[in-house]
């Protein structure tokens, strides 16, 4: 499944949100627009339906409480609301639609609780909430249905969906010396701190070809690379990378990690990630440290290794792409004229909040895209309305 539809209202910084989606989204603005704060609506419904240390307190109090999640320019006694429409690819019917709204109670104990719970599946309504039972005891509010698996039993497909959804911005510090730091590690590992582990536990078949793939991929983009494979460090036990290099000695030249380029670490998460299962993939600012001929290839890349996967439905066998959202600043990322302009969302910032806004909604640009030009090209990547002083204020 994919999400077909995103609606937000009084989310950080957008006061309304009604997108649609398809297999790839990326997301353009600039500084504080909010950007990451759109990605981490779905993030935020991940951590609502995950099966262990989730739901809708957790979610909420990880976020600094409501207070940090509803939008300044929100009216007042409005509450935070996230909708999604979901559907077996982006051609297909809507099969779920899921909206949660909740805000704090205003007096009392000031508990977070539920204001609406709605689930439809093919357009019947499955779930409404608040319902009688939850008028006799508000105490029910303080959970969504979501998260309760002896309640969203007809629905938890939903609920696995959301609890697949995948989070990156691989660090390469935190791959190469993530045994070494001390603390706690992120749940999800976004950062990559478990990364080299997490392929240790994969099947030793699974995790070599991936691993060859992920050679075959960047073979075009990083000069002399001829391999990857794992290995354990004999002495103490920790896994490792390491990459086989073309070089005018006899016998080719093998690195470890900690001597890959953080560009190459960085694309190796990537596409592990890609590769590692069909769930929704949340990506930010892909593009760090890679050079600008990897950049602009960086999109065809990411759709070829996303390519469909085998899910069971019914009993049935289908195949279904993975979805991929992300984030970027860069417009060499959009030159691609296989992009098209209704995948592209800018963000503007405004007093009443940030919009999103579609590149091909503007008629203009829809005849430009259509003549060949190329999103990157054309995208406002800044708010034209601010411009940053040459000196920021330092000089003088």
């Amino acid at each position: 499944m994919i999400i077909t539809r995103l609606k937000l209202e009084n989310w950080r910084n957008f006061t309304e949100v009604d997108i649609p989606l398809s297999d790839r989204a990326f997301i353009i603005g600039p500084n504080a627009s909010g950007k990451s704060n759109l990605l981490d609506a779905i993030r935020f419904l991940r951590d609502v339906a995950k099966r262990e240390g989730g739901g809708l307190q957790v979610a909420v109090r990880r976020r600094g409480g409501v207070r940090q999640l509803r939008s300044l320019a929100a009216h007042s006694g409005s509450g935070v609301c996230i909708g999604v429409h979901l559907a077996n690819d982006d051609e297909a019917p809507v099969h779920w639609t899921y909206r949660l709204a909740f805000s704090v109670e205003r007096s009392g104990n000031h508990r977070i609780l539920v204001q609406e719970e709605t689930v439809e599946r093919d357009g019947e309504l499955l779930l409404s909430r608040p319902d009688a039972e939850d008028k006799k005891d508000q105490e029910r509010l303080t959970a969504t249905a979501l998260e309760q698996i002896n309640v969203n039993r007809e629905f938890r497909e939903v609920a696995e969906f959301f609890n697949e959804i995948t989070y990156l911005h691989l660090v390469p510090q935190m791959v190469r010396h993530g045994a070494e730091i001390a603390g706690n590690r992120l749940e999800n590992d976004p950062f990559g701190q478990g990364f080299l582990e997490r392929i240790a536990t994969t099947n030793a078949n699974t995790r070599k070809s991936r691993l060859n793939k992920i050679a075959h991929a960047l073979s075009h983009v990083v000069p002399q690379l001829e391999e990857i494979a794992y290995e354990r460090d004999s002495n103490n036990g920790q896994p490792h990378l390491k990459a086989r290099f073309q070089n005018w000695r006899a016998n080719d030249v093998w690195q470890r990690e900690d001597q890959f380029s953080d560009g190459t670490l960085r694309l190796i998460g990537l596409f592990w990630s890609l590769l590692d299962h069909g769930g929704l993939l949340l990506l930010e600012e892909p593009e760090i440290s890679l050079n600008r001929d990897i950049i602009l290839r960086l999109a065809g890349l990411i759709y070829s290794l996303s390519r469909p996967v085998r899910r069971r439905r019914d009993g049935g066998r289908h195949r279904e792409r993975r979805q991929v959202i992300l984030t970027t600043h860069s417009s060499d990322l959009l030159c691609d004229q296989g992009i098209d302009g209704w995948e592209v969302f800018y963000i503007t910032p405004g007093k009443d909040g940030s919009t999103v806004t579609a590149l091909a909604e503007d008629p203009g640009t829809r005849e430009a895209l259509r003549a060949g030009v190329m999103p990157g090209e054309i995208a406002p990547f800044r708010n034209k309305g601010f411009q940053i002083p040459m000196g920021l204020g330092l000089t003088g």
